[in-house]
C-alpha cells in the first residue's frame, strides 16, 4: 500500500509551485531531487535551450530486478496552464480544489504525484521489477513541446504509461487525435471608407464569407475544426486590407484529417479570389494520431493492473492530444492512463482524494504486470 499521508502532502507540495509553460526550473530541480533520492539515474535533456524554456524534460532511470521483464516509462507532464501562481490547493468532504482564485493544477501535478510515490513504495517495498524509465516532460499545454524536442534515442522502454488524462483510474485512452495548425492572411485593398469605398476590397468581409462557407466544429465523431483567433482592421474610415486568422483541425483518422484540412485550404483561397480578394494559407503539423488496438501488450496490462485493484475499465478515444502522441510516433506503443482530474484549465479544477490514491496504486499495479512479462 502506499504512504496517502506522504502522497497528499507531495502533491499539495507541487500545486503550489508556480510552473507556467517554459517557466518549469523550480519543479524540475525539486522533481530531479525526488528521484534521486529514490536512487533514480537522473539527467536532463536540452529541450529548455530550444523552445526558450527554462528547464527540459526530466529523465529517470531505474534498474530493474527481474531479469528480461518488460521495460517500462511513466511520464507526466510538468507545466500547467495560467493561472498557476500562488495555488492555495483545499481539502474539503474528499475532494481536492484550489481557493477559486487559480486552477488547482491536478493537470498535471496528479500524474506526476501518482508516478513519485508508486515508484517509491515499488522500491520501498523491493517488488519484482523491469527496467523502469521516468520522464516528466516541459511545455506539453499549448503544443507537446516538451516530448516533441526529445531525442528518440533516449527512449528504453518497451511500452508506456502516460498519466494526463480526465476520468477516474481505470479510464484507459487507446485513441487520440492528430492536430493541423492554420495560419491564415486573407488580403484584400485598401481604400478610404468614405471617399471611394468601392476602391477597396475589405479584407474582414472577404474572410467573413470564407468562414461562413467553412465546415467547422464536430464534423463527425473522430474529427473537429475550430477557428482560435482573428485579427485586423484599424480605423472605421479606412477599407481594411488584411485580416490573420489562427485555425485547428483534429482527427484520429489520418485520411480525414487529410480532408479536412484540404477543405480548410481550398475553402479560404477560392472564397477569397471570388470576392476579389487572396488567402495565403500555412499549416503546420503539430502531432499524429494514434491508435492501440485492445489486444496489444500495453493495452492488456493496463487493464490487468486496473482490474487488479477493482477497478472499472473503460477503454476510450479522446479528441485532445498528449506526449502519448509524439511516444506512439517514437514506437513505444503509449496508452493515456485517467488520474481523476476534473474541469481541468478552469479555475473550477478538481480531483477526488480517493482517485489521487487510486493512481499511485495503479502505478504499482502496473509494475507488477509488467514484472511478470518477458520482451
Amino acid at each position: 500500500m502506499i504512504n496517502r499521508e506522504r502522497m497528499l502532502a507531495e502533491f499539495f507540495e507541487l500545486v503550489k509551485i508556480t510552473c507556467s509553460t517554459r517557466k518549469e526550473r523550480e519543479v524540475a530541480d525539486i522533481i530531479k531531487e525526488k528521484l534521486a533520492a529514490m536512487g533514480g539515474q537522473v539527467s536532463e535533456d536540452n529541450t529548455g535551450d530550444i523552445i526558450g524554456g527554462t528547464a527540459g524534460n526530466v529523465f529517470a532511470y531505474f534498474p530493474g530486478t527481474n531479469p528480461g521483464a518488460l521495460r517500462i516509462l511513466f511520464s507526466a507532464h510538468m507545466d500547467s496552464v495560467e493561472p498557476c501562481a500562488g495555488i492555495q490547493p483545499v481539502l474539503a468532504n474528499g475532494v481536492i480544489t484550489s481557493d477559486g482564485d487559480t486552477i488547482l493544477g491536478a493537470d498535471d501535478k496528479a500524474g506526476v504525484a501518482a508516478i513519485l510515490e508508486g515508484l517509491r513504495t515499488v522500491i520501498e517495498q523491493d517488488l519484482p521489477r523491469g527496467d523502469i524509465q521516468v520522464i516528466f516532460t516541459v511545455a506539453e499545454e499549448g503544443g507537446l513541446n516538451g516530448s516533441k524536442h526529445l531525442d528518440p534515442a533516449r527512449l528504453t522502454a518497451d511500452m508506456g504509461f502516460i498519466l494526463d488524462s480526465s476520468g477516474a483510474p481505470g479510464k484507459i485512452i487507446i485513441t487520440a487525435p492528430g492536430q493541423n495548425q492554420f495560419s491564415i492572411t486573407v488580403y484584400g485593398k485598401t481604400a478610404h471608407a468614405g471617399i471611394a469605398p468601392e476602391e477597396g476590397v475589405n479584407a474582414i468581409v472577404v474572410a467573413g464569407h470564407a468562414l461562413a462557407a467553412l465546415q467547422q466544429g464536430r464534423i463527425d465523431f473522430e474529427t473537429t475544426a475550430n477557428i482560435g483567433r482573428i485579427s485586423g482592421g484599424g480605423a472605421t474610415n479606412i477599407v481594411t486590407d488584411k485580416v490573420e486568422i489562427t485555425a485547428e483541425a483534429r482527427s484520429r483518422n489520418p485520411e480525414k484529417l487529410a480532408a479536412q484540412t484540404k477543405h480548410m485550404v481550398e475553402t479560404f483561397e477560392t472564397v477569397a479570389a471570388a470576392h476579389g480578394g487572396r488567402a495565403d494559407v500555412q499549416v503546420k503539423k503539430s502531432y499524429d494520431p494514434f491508435v492501440l488496438h485492445e489486444d496489444m501488450p500495453v493495452v492488456r496490462i493496463c487493464r490487468q493492473a486496473a482490474e487488479a485493484l477493482g477497478l472499472p475499465v473503460s477503454l476510450e478515444g479522446t479528441g485532445g492530444g498528449s506526449d502519448a502522441n509524439y511516444f506512439n510516433r517514437y514506437g513505444v506503443p503509449s496508452a493515456v492512463l485517467g488520474v481523476g482530474m476534473s474541469k481541468v484549465h478552469t479555475n473550477d479544477e478538481y480531483i477526488k482524494e480517493e482517485h489521487l490514491y487510486q493512481s499511485a496504486e495503479l502505478v504499482m499495479s502496473i509494475v507488477r504486470q509488467s514484472a511478470a512479462g518477458r520482451r
